[in-house]
Formats: structure tokens, C-alpha cells, sequence
């Protein structure tokens, strides 16, 4: 890796922080199949399912099929593809603007 292309150790703090606030307000079953997904050794699972979120959202006029795909995907495949990643960044970083509760501490609920 370069110096430029090398990430800001900053940047992917805040990018995996917010990842991690962002699955942890999934319903729980999902949020444990995500942190699974998202675990160092499945990488090319992960990749699989990325890519396969994204076909998921450009073909969102499809029934079950939705618009919701494609953020996953580059979420799923900004583990290791840096050009995804920095997408990942600026797709949290809008998010953080326009919804800056997204990414607040959840309570502990009495589940």
C-alpha cells in the first residue's frame, strides 16, 4: 500500500464505530447473522453476499428486492475493497448528518 492509498487510522475508526452502531440497531437475529458475516475469516463469503446485495439493489424494482441493498453491500464489501470503503465513509458520513441518531448509544433493553 501507498501513502495514499493507505486509510486514515482515524477514518476507519470512526467508519468500523460506525458500522458497529449501525448493526447493533438490527433486530437481533440479523445483527448476529451481520457480525458473522462480517468476521476476518469469511471474507469471501462476505464478498459473495456484497456483491450480491448490490445486483439486489439495482434490481429493486423486483419484488422483495429494495434500494436498502445497495448501502448493505458497500457496507459488506468496504471490508476489504478500499474503493467501497471510502464509499462506506461518505455514505456514514451523510447519514451522520442527516440522521446524527442513528449512531447514538442504544440502551440495554429488557430482552
Amino acid at each position: 500500500m501507498t501513502a495514499e492509498t493507505e486509510p486514515d487510522n482515524e477514518t476507519e475508526r470512526l467508519r468500523k464505530q460506525r458500522r458497529d452502531a449501525l448493526v447493533a440497531r438490527l433486530p437481533a437475529r440479523l445483527a448476529r447473522w451481520v457480525r458473522w458475516l462480517l468476521a476476518a475469516e469469511r471474507r469471501t463469503l462476505r464478498m459473495f453476499a456484497g456483491f450480491l446485495f448490490l445486483l439486489g439493489g439495482f434490481l429493486s424494482f423486483l419484488p422483495l428486492l429494495g434500494i436498502w441493498m445497495l448501502p448493505l453491500g458497500v457496507v459488506l464489501l468496504a471490508e476489504d475493497i478500499p474503493l467501497f470503503r471510502g464509499l462506506s465513509v461518505r455514505l456514514f458520513a451523510w447519514m451522520a448528518r442527516r440522521r446524527p441518531d442513528l449512531f447514538a448509544e442504544q440502551k440495554e433493553s429488557g430482552r
